[in-house]
């Protein structure tokens, strides 16, 4: 038996821009209907959202139903933290701070197998079909359909972004300005020279050892990244679009209750005139 092959993974070998979007919610329908969209990739958090692998687990196969991959972005901390999602089912994971090269050593060592890494082997879940993949297919097809992405989102590990580019075992480079934002003192500025700087400088150190460049867009700049050099660009999220929606649903109310109130204004204003 095969492990199922990663779509991100294929588009982007393909040289393909790849469309995600993040979720918060752990609904795994909100997954589902994203997956039906026809988005390449879900992306969902356990850094910042409390997400447990319960939820990973059948977002993870909401997304397979619908033919999209599952990108987790893991919590820091031991090898549990970085491979459980991926045994859940995830396609790919995110690691989000790495901030030298031996932080990205550390990286591919928990979450690749041999030769690359020493990832700790269990096939007995999800993503070894059940001990259905044999044991050394398994490895080896881990290593090649699930991608790993670091995220660059800190000043501290740009003198050694070559060094970390060309480390074997990774897959996307993804710059995060948010963070990064903070990092340089500018918090928010997202129009800060040294952001434009670096986006562009991981983008093409990325594409100079191999690597993919991911990070975060809009619809408005996303032909600019694209242009750029990324492939792997997350636009918008699913609090973000709800967030609007449930917005221009109330301003009807506003805009209708506002209208009855200046009617009412206006016919008591209208009997002060002519009474």
């Amino acid at each position: 038996m095969k492990m199922k092959p990663s779509k991100v993974l294929q588009k982007l070998r393909a040289g393909e821009l790849v469309s995600c979007v993040k979720l918060n919610s752990q609904d795994y329908r909100l997954a589902e209907l994203a997956g039906m969209c026809g988005f390449d990739c879900l992306w969902m958090d356990m850094e910042h959202v409390p997400n447990d692998l319960s939820v990973i687990e059948i977002s993870a196969l909401a997304a397979k139903a619908c033919g999209a991959d599952l990108m987790t972005r893991v919590p820091r901390g031991s090898y549990s933290n970085h491979i459980r999602a991926l045994e859940a089912g995830a396609t790919g994971i995110m690691v989000p701070h790495v901030m030298s090269l031996e932080d990205a050593k550390n990286v591919v060592r928990m979450t690749r197998f041999h030769p690359i890494g020493r990832r700790p082997v269990d096939g007995g879940n999800a993503d070894g079909a059940y001990c259905l993949v044999d044991f050394n297919d398994y490895i080896k097809q881990s290593n090649e359909h699930r991608f790993v992405m670091i995220q660059i989102e800190d000043p501290e590990p740009l003198s050694q972004l070559d060094e970390i580019c060309a480390l074997e075992g990774i897959d996307v480079i993804f710059f995060g300005p948010g963070d990064f934002s903070q990092g340089i003192g500018a918090p928010g500025d997202f129009a800060n020279p040294e952001i434009t700087r670096v986006r562009k400088l991981i983008a093409e150190t990325a594409r100079k050892h191999g690597k993919f460049a991911g990070t975060v867009g809009s619809p408005a700049n996303l032909k600019e990244l694209y242009d750029m050099g990324y492939r792997f660009v997350s636009c918008g999220a699913d609090v973000v679009g709800l967030t609007a929606y449930y917005q221009n649903i109330l301003k009807a109310y506003q805009n209708e209750a506002f209208g009855k109130a200046a009617d009412k204004e206006t016919k008591q204003s209208g009997k002060g005139i002519y009474k």
